[in-house]
């Protein structure tokens, strides 16, 4: 049997993998710029943080059918309770998973060896690994958590004006345009270099047009 074995992706395929892929960025992004009603955000030792109840809400509408497994818990000697846990969600037509660590204090009693509540501290420490999962695979209360991005994607206009440039080469520059517009690749931070790339590009590629009619 040959090692030289070759694996043929169709073009339907890899357009099905390309709309899941533009699907799931425009959904992150839509949950990102969701903004935290302010009775849900509090406050403790000067950090803002979200409820657990909020966050599991927006979970549940805009990623249902996800589930959470505590896969390891563990002591950091008599201080801390560990919790390791997988987050598993339904992303815009496939499944995906992370894992996730949180730690929280165990509470002693003021002078002693003798533990406040250890249920609730354990409790804690598996709900601060969900929330920190929430917020980072999933970008729920990004607001809150400084996670946001300034929009970078391209107006209609500027879609258009570099998508009719890119015409001037062929079809498949433009289809080249295109693509790098969906994924942001050509964004707002870039798109007046990009522009004036093409137009070298243009340039180039009409002197060789010319050279090759006078020969």
């Amino acid at each position: 049997m040959s090692d030289n074995t070759q694996m043929v992706v169709s073009t339907d395929s890899l357009e099905v993998v390309d709309s899941i892929r533009t699907n799931i960025t425009k959904k992150h992004k839509k949950v990102s710029n969701i903004k935290t009603p302010k009775p849900f955000i509090k406050k403790k030792m000067g950090m803002e943080y979200v409820e657990y109840s909020y966050m599991r809400e927006i979970a549940d509408k805009e990623y249902p059918g996800w589930s959470w497994k505590i896969i390891k818990t563990e002591t950091l000697g008599s201080e801390s309770f560990v919790v390791h846990g997988r987050l598993k969600w339904y992303d815009e037509g496939i499944w995906r998973e992370c894992d996730v660590p949180a730690a929280h204090r165990l509470q002693k009693q003021r002078g002693t060896d003798s533990f406040v509540d250890i249920g609730n501290d354990i409790k804690a420490a598996n709900t601060d690994a969900i929330k920190k999962a929430f917020n980072m695979y999933l970008n729920i209360a990004d607001d809150v958590y400084r996670n946001q991005v300034d929009d970078m994607e391209l107006s209609d206009q500027q879609k258009s004006d570099i998508l009719v440039l890119a015409s001037e080469i062929d079809e498949d520059k433009m289809n080249d345009i295109r693509e790098l517009i969906e994924d942001q690749s050509i964004n707002t931070a870039n798109y007046n270099s990009s522009f004036a790339k093409l137009e070298r590009q243009i340039e180039s590629h009409n002197r060789l047009k010319e050279e090759e009619k006078s020969i």
